[in-house]
């Protein structure tokens, strides 16, 4: 089993742990939002990040560095959780931890995530469209829609949802009628 295959199995049960304690205290939406916030920070911050790498910082520093960082920003429940992974080392998962979360959380709400790559920015009209498309082809209730800038895309975008990818962009049609071409 690979490196990431071996903490996506550790990830996992902590995930799980956190959403049966949301939907327990009925803080679904709310430890969505505050682990939203965590991620955002984590994405921005590469010095977090190595800093809840570092094994050579203590628990009690790692520890102090999250209650000030989060303690007035984010619920008990997520606070006790990411202290919780402190003492047992497993903070340097977090990222892993949030995203394994999140698609529980949205299993349970029926909700699709959709990663659309374009070259441009969408307007809000756009997003709006794409989502409904994509909730009448997914049958879900809600869609959650991760845009990704890709300045390398000519035209058109790529969607992945789930094992699915739907490319409409001009380099993935170049490179299907290259493929048909050289296969001629």
């Amino acid at each position: 089993m690979s490196n990431q295959g071996v903490m996506y199995k550790v990830a996992m049960p902590y995930a799980e742990a956190l959403v049966e304690s949301a939907r327990d205290s009925s803080l679904l939406d709310q430890i969505n939002q505050d682990l939203s916030l965590i991620s955002d920070i984590l994405k921005k911050s590469e010095e977090i990040k190595s800093l809840f790498k570092n094994p050579l910082i203590t628990v009690e520093t790692k520890k102090s560095i999250v209650n000030r960082l989060f303690s007035t920003q984010v619920n008990d429940i997520v606070l006790k959780f990411l202290l919780v992974l402190i003492d047992r080392r497993r903070i340097s998962l977090l990222d892993l931890i949030i995203e394994k979360y999140l698609q529980l959380v949205y299993q349970l709400e029926a909700t699709v995530v959709a990663e659309i790559s374009t070259p441009i920015v969408l307007t809000d009209i756009q997003e709006t469209e794409l989502i409904n498309k994509i909730k009448d082809m997914s049958c879900s209730k809600t869609v959650k829609l991760v845009t990704k800038l890709d300045p390398d895309l000519i035209a058109g975008f790529i969607i992945k949802i789930g094992s699915k990818t739907i490319d409409t962009s001009l380099q993935g049609k170049l490179i299907h009628m290259t493929t048909y071409l050289n296969s001629a």
